[in-house]
Order: structure tokens, then C-alpha cells, then sequence
């Protein structure tokens, strides 16, 4: 289980770190055969809750198809593109967030309970609010998959009417990106690294 220690003032990670988060992080598009296990995945979710969300609500919900069956079921809904290698995936995560965070509302913001009501009454607020969080927490996802070892090869490219009515038929919950997990396979596994942005295009300093 991942570590919680005590609250202590913020410490820069080593460069080592900061190249598995990010510099030298890349997307997986194939993965060796090494399993990935039950805990492993449970593992992600324990390390990525502690990143914020507005007012702690917490809307991310995660699906791990992992049997055949589940398999199968989640890439008919795939763009072609997709399919191969989500079936060839060790894991696959199906990100969505919970239309009904609200309900929760009481436990997680325990100082201001009365949220629950206020987002019941305002259907557009709630799911903006839900949303956004909810693919908030899926960047956290893919770097705590990237803390703990592992590639992780996000996609949106899916039908989420088809999505969501397959694993979410009481319609609860809305897609919002499917991850495939695993260790990559050898430097093949990604493709080289697309342009970023230089600074001067996107801070300013007022």
C-alpha cells in the first residue's frame, strides 16, 4: 500500500522522478507480456486519490475489463485504430465519472454537507463540475500508472453512447477515457515524441 506520510512542507522530486512523470514519459502503444495484477491496478487508484479535485468531490470511477468476455465488450465500441492493441494490453482502465458524485457529498466535504442538495437543484453545474474533475483525476491516474512502473496508453477514441450503455447501462455514468496498462514492450513501443509548445507561446507574467 502506498505510504502516507505526514504532512511536511512541499519536497522537489529527483530527476529521475521528474523523467518518469514527464521528460522522458511517453504513451504506450504496445506492452510486453508481463502481467499486471489485481493489486497493481488497485494500487494506481490508492496513489492518485490524493491529488485534488474541486471541494475533494471526487467524481472519477474506474472499470478494469480484464476478463475476455469485458474484453471483447469494450473494444466493439473502439475506433478500429484502438482495437489490436487494447486487446493485446495487459490492462485496460475504462475512466468515467459518476453523474450521482453529489450523493456522496456529506463524507467527502464533511464542512459543507448542504453541497449535496445545492448540485441536486442545479443539473448543468453538476455535470460541468463532474466532468471536468473527472478528467482532472484521469491525468492524476496516468501519472501515478507512470509513478508505480508502468506504461500507460490513454485513448479517446471510443463511442461513448455505445460505451456507456454497455458498461453503464443504468446510465449513471459517462466515458471519459480508456487507458491500457502494462510495462512497454522495447523502444518500439512509443513513437517518437511530438513538438511542445515554447514557453513564449504560452506564459505571460503580469
Amino acid at each position: 500500500m502506498t505510504e502516507v506520510l505526514e504532512p511536511t512542507l512541499t519536497r522537489p522530486v529527483d530527476d529521475a522522478a521528474l523523467a518518469t512523470l514527464f521528460t522522458e514519459a511517453h504513451t504506450i502503444n504496445s506492452f510486453a507480456p508481463t502481467p499486471v495484477t489485481d493489486a497493481q491496478l488497485a494500487e494506481i487508484w490508492n496513489l492518485a486519490k490524493w491529488a485534488p479535485t474541486a471541494a475533494n468531490l471526487q467524481p472519477l470511477r474506474v472499470v478494469f475489463p480484464q476478463s475476455p468476455d469485458a474484453r471483447q465488450r469494450l473494444v466493439r465500441h473502439l475506433h478500429e485504430g484502438n482495437r489490436a492493441k487494447t486487446l493485446a494490453a495487459p490492462a485496460v482502465a475504462l475512466l468515467a465519472f459518476d453523474k450521482d458524485f453529489h450523493e456522496l457529498a456529506p463524507r467527502v466535504v464533511p464542512v459543507k454537507p448542504e453541497l449535496r442538495d445545492q448540485l441536486a437543484a442545479n443539473d448543468d453545474a453538476r455535470y460541468q463540475l463532474g466532468r471536468f474533475n473527472g478528467a482532472l483525476q484521469a491525468g492524476y491516474f496516468i501519472l501515478a500508472a507512470r509513478a508505480l512502473g508502468l506504461g500507460a496508453g490513454p485513448m479517446g477514441g471510443f463511442d461513448p453512447v455505445g460505451l456507456d450503455a454497455e458498461f453503464f447501462p443504468e446510465g449513471d455514468r459517462s466515458s471519459i477515457l480508456v487507458v491500457n496498462l502494462g510495462h512497454p514492450a522495447d523502444t518500439g513501443s512509443w513513437y517518437p515524441r511530438l513538438p511542445r509548445l515554447e514557453q513564449a507561446e504560452v506564459l505571460r507574467w503580469e
